[in-house]
């Protein structure tokens, strides 16, 4: 445990950011989950919803850092691939 004021402070914040990232991380990956559940049902309209919704939350993920652009980009391109061959 740090004994400076400004170290222990960074403690207490990095343990703040590590439940709010894993949170936030668990979110998205719920998210994803639901688009899978969504897909596997066969209800194009639900899965189209979800997919937009996966999207949408791929986005957030990459634009406050909490998984890298291109990982987002990546994913969001397989579930794309996914969704329409579903559909089609």
């Amino acid at each position: 445990m740090p004994n400076i004021k400004s170290a222990i402070k960074r403690v207490k914040i990095a343990r703040e950011r590590t439940l709010k990232n894993a949170s936030a991380r668990s979110a998205l990956r719920t998210t994803l989950k639901r688009f899978e559940a969504a897909l596997a049902s066969a209800d194009v309209d639900n899965a189209r919803a979800a997919l937009a919704k996966a999207v949408r939350a791929l986005d957030k993920a990459a634009a406050k850092g909490l998984i890298h652009k291109n990982t987002a980009s990546r994913k969001k391109s397989r579930i794309t691939k996914r969704f329409n061959k579903a559909v089609v």
